[in-house]
């Protein structure tokens, strides 16, 4: 019975159709992404800091430069994160994560076509604010690397699912009325589902 059904499997996958990507082609996906912060964000005011997680939509945009290799723009709506020391909130942040990354498709002729790629992050921090009694907090924005894992499964010649993981290294300095208290280092996971449509 279990090699019947690892048959059927293998046969479905080998009959749906390949969601293939030519130079010239361009993608466009529409999802959500979830950011999750490492566990240990760095000390702010000699206290131990966290940034919680956050879920927003996101869409991605995709040119094919040669076959199977891309130059992909991800956009998001803002990401708001709570900031705490020492498991007490002391204020919070939105920003916006721009990623520009080079991704390469690997060809596999079937309906699942995994990807990775390299790429860097711009990160702007706005509407920061502080519980501290109303002091000012600013939140220096960020350049870093980024590093892009997923796979597409084909729903059609020109739709795909998608699902796929990123890291990127967010360092910024924090400042609370103009003196710096301390480093974030955010440096968080994006988990992310999508729907991917090429043109």
């Amino acid at each position: 019975m279990k090699t019947l059904a690892i048959a059927l499997m293998t046969t479905a996958a080998l009959a749906a159709p390949a969601f293939a990507q030519s130079q010239g082609d361009m993608t466009l996906g529409l999802g959500i992404g979830y950011v999750e912060p490492k566990s240990d964000n760095g000390t702010l005011a000699g206290g131990a800091t966290t940034i919680d997680g956050n879920v927003r939509p996101t869409v991605t945009f995709e040119y094919f430069v040669r076959d199977n290799l891309g130059i992909e723009v991800l956009a998001a709506l803002p990401f708001k994160h709570d900031i705490n020391i020492g498991g007490s909130k002391i204020g919070t942040t939105k920003h916006l994560p721009p990623t520009v990354s080079l991704n390469y498709h690997f060809p596999t002729g079937g309906a699942f076509k995994p990807f990775a790629g390299v790429g860097i992050n711009y990160t702007t921090f706005f509407e920061d604010r502080t519980d501290l009694g109303g002091g000012e907090l600013k939140i220096d924005d960020s350049w870093g690397l980024a590093a892009h894992v997923g796979v597409d499964y084909a729903i059609s010649e020109k739709a795909a699912l998608r699902m796929d993981l990123r890291y990127i290294d967010i360092d910024s300095d924090v400042y609370l009325d103009g003196a710096k208290i301390g480093e974030v280092e955010v440096d968080p996971v994006v988990f992310g589902v999508s729907y991917v449509m090429k043109f």
